[in-house]
């Protein structure tokens, strides 16, 4: 696996957790891209967005606009991916205890 691809896992994952320890499952793409940079994933907000975007694809997360901003929320299945109750191929799954 390729170092991109292997970022690409990483930040998916973490998108979903943070999802997972937002009030309300809920978090937009500006708030993620920020907090991205904190874990060591310095993704720009189209890189964000287009993450979200596959998130979306594979029925993880849902997306509204609202205001300007990309509107994002787990999904029941997004948040099991996010504990490692379930695996789900492109997305890391998190270490034990993490």
């Amino acid at each position: 696996m390729s170092y991109a691809d292997e970022l690409r896992e990483h930040a998916r994952i973490a998108i979903l957790r943070m999802l997972e320890d937002a009030p309300r499952y809920t978090s937009n793409v500006s708030m993620m891209t920020d907090l991205l940079q904190t874990f060591g994933i310095g993704y720009t907000r189209d890189q964000v967005s287009g993450e979200v975007t596959w998130l979306k694809e594979q029925g993880l997360v849902t997306i509204e606009h609202m205001a300007g901003f990309l509107v994002v929320t787990a999904t029941v299945r997004g948040v099991e991916v996010a504990r490692g109750v379930v695996t789900y191929p492109g997305v890391q799954r998190p270490r034990p205890g993490a």
